[in-house]
């Protein structure tokens, strides 16, 4: 590809040949993304759109666990988890509850136990009418994901590979959001250029444009959400978002004095503790009390958690107070959490997603609508779409290289050489932004040295060969 820059004194003309340099610029870096990141954006892409088409599946798969057919008053939390503790044994510990959210289906039991991943817990699910031990999974995360999607997940985000894995989607994550907006400025400059475009049949470019105009924002949108859960550059998101006080409320866990008199009365929960700061008790394991699950959840649904679907969670000491908390994310309310003292019957914190700050609330709809689970069907159909469209962007990226492929000449243009025709005052701000870019993402760092390292032995190699 040779050079179309017209170089000129005039205003007009240093404008041109800017916009010019900079379109070279972006253009080869487009280029390397898609060759050298497309591969791994392109599975997080198939990977993807996999787990969130297949909540129906997983339904289907597991229905024996999930559903049931009892008619009849159902036992108390109390009975269902003795049930569930006497199948298990002593090897597992409980670690929380999740009561059917409606007739017709099963309660879930759960526990932790050795040899579990960061996230699982071993659920035991129980018919709360006929207390029959209906099945024993694991389960992951807030969403209660069952194997078949769990898998789908870790492959989705680690490809299987543990920590080492998770560089793949980090990667596709860092250069996502650069690919898309690099694309969407190339057309606009190839449109600008063009002021009376000639009508072509429909081509691997025009349809691999016109499907990154339709989901650019959604891209984007991809590349922001996908990095909070990143390794290395999720921390970096994490350290600023405590700068910036963009932190997600939770509830206290911890409490104080247990003595009445001591705290703030029946009113204490409004003000999210007890009132009256006492040193904490020696944090000692303690005994669950099963007979209180019924009372905690009649505690909390008179304070206002009132979502389908929930999770109790015992204190794990003395001094620890019960949680429940929402974990319906069809709706995005519904994520509200409760500490609660069951000895005093009251809440002493909370943590209502109403009182969230903007940008709290903006990161739980974010996380949960990557997910496809934000408004159920409709958010699983629309990153379907969007990760049906990615794919097939990819694909033709590629059907585009392989036809237009280049020998290796001295004509080739190069990142290097698009960079050094840059003007000065550009050429400064593009490598401080490129160094900032690499501090907050590292894995883009790296891979960008790999880019210059492998754009340097190219140019050197056409010019071995022009000689030669």
């Amino acid at each position: 590809m040779t050079s179309n820059v017209y170089r000129s004194t005039d205003d007009a003309g240093v404008h041109s040949t800017t916009r010019s340099d900079v379109s070279q610029l972006l253009r080869r870096l487009h280029f390397y993304i898609g060759l050298f990141v497309g591969p791994f954006i392109l599975i997080a892409a198939v990977t993807g759109t996999l787990f969130v088409l297949t909540p129906q599946i997983e339904s289907h798969l597991y229905a024996e666990q999930l559903f049931n057919t009892s008619a009849g008053r159902a036992h108390t939390l109390d009975e269902q988890v003795a049930v569930a503790k006497h199948y298990i044994g002593t090897q597992a510990r409980l670690f929380a509850v999740r009561p059917a959210k409606e007739p017709g289906w099963n309660s879930r039991i759960m526990f932790t136990q050795a040899g579990l991943g960061d996230s699982e817990s071993r659920a035991v699910f129980i018919d709360p009418v006929s207390l029959a031990v209906k099945g024993d999974l694991i389960v992951y995360g807030t969403s209660g994901t069952l194997p078949f999607r769990t898998t789908l997940d870790y492959l989705h985000r680690n490809l299987l590979l543990g920590d080492l894995g998770r560089n793949y989607s980090e990667l596709a994550a860092s250069w996502l959001w650069i690919g898309s907006l690099s694309g969407l400025y190339l057309w606009w400059a190839a449109r600008r250029k063009a002021r009376s475009p000639i009508r072509r049949p429909a081509s691997a470019r025009s349809i691999h444009s016109l499907l990154g105009l339709w989901i650019v924002i959604g891209l984007v949108f991809f590349s922001a959400t996908g990095l909070t859960w990143s390794r290395w550059a999720g921390g970096n998101v994490d350290l600023l978002r405590a700068r910036l006080g963009w932190v997600t409320p939770s509830a206290s866990m911890q409490l104080a004095d247990r003595h009445p008199e001591a705290s703030g009365g029946e009113h204490a929960h409004h003000h999210g503790g007890s009132g009256m700061k006492m040193a904490p008790m020696p944090s000692t394991p303690i005994e669950i009390d099963t007979a209180k699950f019924d009372l905690v959840q009649s505690i909390a649904r008179a304070g206002g958690i009132d979502a389908r679907e929930l999770e109790i969670r015992p204190p794990r000491n003395q001094n620890q107070a019960w949680m429940v908390r929402e974990v319906d994310r069809s709706w995005p309310t519904q994520v509200d959490t409760v500490a609660i003292d069951a000895d005093r019957k009251i809440i002493t914190s909370r943590a209502d997603f109403a009182s969230f700050p903007l940008i709290a609330k903006l990161i739980r709809w974010g996380v949960d609508a990557h997910m496809g689970i934000l408004f159920g069907l409709a958010n699983q159909i629309a990153m379907a779409l969007f990760g049906i469209a990615l794919t097939a962007m990819i694909i033709l990226g590629y059907v585009m290289w392989w036809k237009r492929r280049p020998a290796i000449s001295s004509s080739m243009r190069t990142l290097s050489a698009a960079f050094l025709e840059m003007p000065l005052p550009y050429r400064i701000p593009t490598v401080v932004l490129a160094l900032l870019l690499g501090w907050g993402m590292p894995l883009m760092g790296l891979s960008l040295i790999v880019f210059l390292m492998i754009d340097i032995l190219r140019f050197r190699l056409s010019r071995v060969q022009t000689t030669s």
